[in-house]
């Protein structure tokens, strides 16, 4: 591929393109926009490591509360964790067909499911977590882990 090639956003060269510098203008010094990127990178890493497991961030988050949290119902992880309800049940039919999680009928309330992981789940979210590990070293050595601290600190006021 020619050095001047410009690439897309898979890396693919395309066609007719020539690298030029492209300016960012306003979005210099934007928190939002760098932010952005930051988490790109973030997800773009997490995937990659823990790509063998196939495990999505999405997905390691909603396994972790639940293993925290046995019995919650679906409405109160969505809420923690701010998904869509619908996205969420489309998430637990999958982590169910995977034999990772069961639902429950709730004893409160029949209208709602209690979330367990099942003793598969158990199993595969320490594996999960022990990847998730290796994620976070990538990010201390991208960013240095004394700007991970300080970064946990400045975002935990959102979540």
């Amino acid at each position: 591929m020619a050095a001047n090639a410009r690439r897309s956003g898979n890396g693919k060269a395309l066609a007719g393109e020539r690298d030029v510098e492209i300016g960012l203008d306003g979005l210099v010094g934007h928190a939002g926009y760098a932010v952005r990127r930051f988490q790109i990178w973030i997800f773009q890493d997490f995937i990659r490591t823990l790509g063998a497991v196939d495990i999505k961030p999405t997905q390691f988050s909603v396994l972790t509360v639940i293993g925290a949290n046995p019995g919650l119902s679906q409405m109160a992880v969505a809420k923690r964790l701010g998904i869509e309800r619908a996205r969420l049940v489309h998430l637990l039919d999958s982590l169910e067909d995977r034999k990772l999680v069961r639902r429950v009928p709730s004893r409160t309330d029949r209208r709602s499911h209690a979330l367990h992981l099942t003793a598969r789940g158990e199993v595969s979210l320490r594996q999960f977590k022990l990847l998730a590990a290796e994620h976070e070293r990538h990010v201390a050595e991208k960013i240095g882990a004394e700007n991970r601290e300080q970064l946990l600190r400045i975002l935990s006021a959102f979540a």
